[in-house]
């Protein structure tokens, strides 16, 4: 049940107009008239004046808090498992599919196996100041309702499913906490996904970005707080129970690249343990870029652990020894915060079913987020 009711639809069409037209009177697309109309995207209040005005009405005629509900129970189902699968461990995410009579489970690669999406390919190698020519797929390509995403955090991909829902299409470039802050510095990117942690004051994030851009540069709202810690093979077969066994002989890390969170926490838990790194066997070696790239090399036997999240061992059904709660935070430059595809996004922050969805894979607390810190 929608938290918010609406009258957008009846109102639009006792006014005479489609939802095209409307939607060129309010400045969005008519993807976003629909899924207002629908229930599934909550307008920002900009958005919802100008509705209102476009129709000759008042912001309380338009919308109206739905009654309080009871969040409804996850109903259980039986399940026949996609043959070949491997055996899952409980908590791991499946897809469902009805074919025929039975209901087919097939647990989703966490890695993508599949051509990725593009809209142009390159034509000419790089060129002055990082420039290359591209060909375009199609001449009516605008990427003007697009937002550009750098960060760490698989779960921005359940983010980006619930924004679509606005019309608004998130381009997620994977990148680590340090490097995402740099191309927001630069002006390559409109928000920076980042868990850089201050060892000395235990903040998260707020630090390390008050170094780097001028005071109210940018805005730092929270994406959620997530279980970070050691990541084992499945059953914990070197019995890994602490930051100390690293260092064990028979124990192989697979550690990633430098300016990521997660070797920074690394870092600072080896310190205090007082381990040299140089005897953690694996810490030097080449890296894994991304929580999800370091766990399918513990999954493959390559390394006997890693640090990532919950939700990333949970995927893989690995085992978990958490180290620490950070908040994972979103920085966005202040100039950019009106943009409509960035108010669809924070709004999409606030939303029950996106907040259900993420804390589902396990190791997120979502009860803060969208919450500005900066």
């Amino acid at each position: 049940m929608p938290e918010i009711e609406n009258t957008l639809g009846s109102l639009r069409q006792k006014r005479g107009l489609s939802a095209i037209q409307l939607a060129k009177l309010v400045g969005v697309s008519r993807q976003t008239v629909y899924a207002i109309e629908a229930g599934t995207y909550v307008p920002n209040t900009t958005i919802a004046l100008k509705l209102a005005r476009a129709l000759e009405t008042s912001v309380d005629e338009l919308f109206a808090l739905a009654a309080d509900a009871p969040a409804p129970e996850l109903r259980s189902e039986q399940a026949s498992l996609l043959p070949g699968s491997e055996t899952l461990q409980s908590g791991q995410p499946v897809q469902l599919c009805q074919v025929e009579k039975r209901l087919m489970a097939c647990a989703p690669s966490a890695l993508p196996w599949y051509f990725p999406a593009s809209d142009a390919i390159v034509e000419e190698s790089r060129g002055a100041e990082g420039k290359t020519k591209v060909q375009v797929f199609s001449n009516e390509g605008d990427f003007s309702h697009r937002i550009l995403v750098a960060g760490c955090d698989p779960g921005i991909s359940v983010l980006a499913r619930h924004v679509q829902a606005a019309g608004v299409e998130l381009v997620l470039a994977h990148r680590n906490s340090s490097q995402s802050l740099a191309l927001l510095k630069e002006g390559c990117i409109h928000i920076a996904g980042t868990h850089l942690r201050d060892d000395s004051s235990g903040e998260s994030n707020i630090p390390e970005i008050s170094k780097l851009f001028a005071k109210n540069a940018v805005a730092v709202i929270t994406f959620a707080v997530w279980e970070e810690g050691i990541v084992t093979a499945r059953n914990n077969p070197k019995n890994i129970r602490a930051i100390e066994d690293l260092a064990r002989p028979e124990v192989t890390l697979v550690n990633r690249e430098k300016g990521a969170g997660s070797r920074s926490l690394l870092d600072a838990h080896l310190k205090r343990a007082n381990i040299d790194p140089k005897k953690v066997r694996g810490y030097a070696d080449p890296t894994a870029p991304g929580h999800l790239p370091a766990a399918w090399r513990v999954l493959s036997g390559a390394g006997d652990c890693c640090i990532a999240t919950r939700a990333v061992a949970r995927t893989f059904g690995l085992g978990f020894v958490p180290l620490v709660s950070e908040r994972y935070d979103l920085a966005v430059r202040r100039g950019h915060l009106e943009l409509p595809g960035v108010q669809a996004l924070l709004d999409t922050l606030s939303r029950s079913n996106f907040r259900r969805e993420l804390e589902s894979l396990g190791g997120y607390d979502t009860s803060g987020a969208g919450r500005r810190l900066l």
